[in-house]
């Protein structure tokens, strides 16, 4: 993780946790930040095609609106086997960067109102502080709305 950090420019740390931070919740606890500021990368399928949303703890993704947001006719959560083969990751641990091959990027606004984020770092126990424009310079992401 560290050298796609270091070739995007991004300057952080991963940050090893004792127990697993598998869900936002248990990420917020362990990292000590409300739950709004864990980014939950998410391995979705857009009309078929494989994309990652970088969604805030905060809250669940309405397909309905995710769906419209992109032009999409069919959003879906991703199968636990198609998270690994585009990612490299398993479920729970996907860190928005460090996939086989770059994945078109969405990244929640609400992400955008926190001072700091913290993002999976490629396993269920690491975990990344990030600045949202970090998230962004990571990811090339672009902005959407997802609740």
């Amino acid at each position: 993780m560290a050298e796609h950090l270091a070739a995007a420019g991004v300057d952080t740390a991963v940050v090893v946790l004792p127990d697993s931070a598998r869900t936002a919740a248990e990420a917020a606890r362990a990292v000590g930040c409300e739950v709004g500021a864990i980014a939950n990368s998410l391995v979705l399928t857009a009309d078929g095609t494989p994309l990652l949303v970088m969604t805030s703890g905060a809250h669940r993704v309405d397909f309905g609106v995710l769906s419209t947001a992109l032009g999409a006719t069919e959003v879906a959560m991703a199968p636990a086997a198609l998270v690994r083969e585009v990612t490299g990751q398993a479920i729970g641990g996907v860190a928005p960067v460090g996939h086989p091959a770059p994945l078109r990027t969405f990244i929640d606004e609400d992400l955008q109102k926190h001072e700091q984020i913290w993002a999976a770092a490629g396993t269920p126990h690491s975990v990344m502080p990030l600045t949202f424009e970090q998230l962004r310079t990571l990811t090339g992401g672009a902005l959407v709305r997802v609740a």
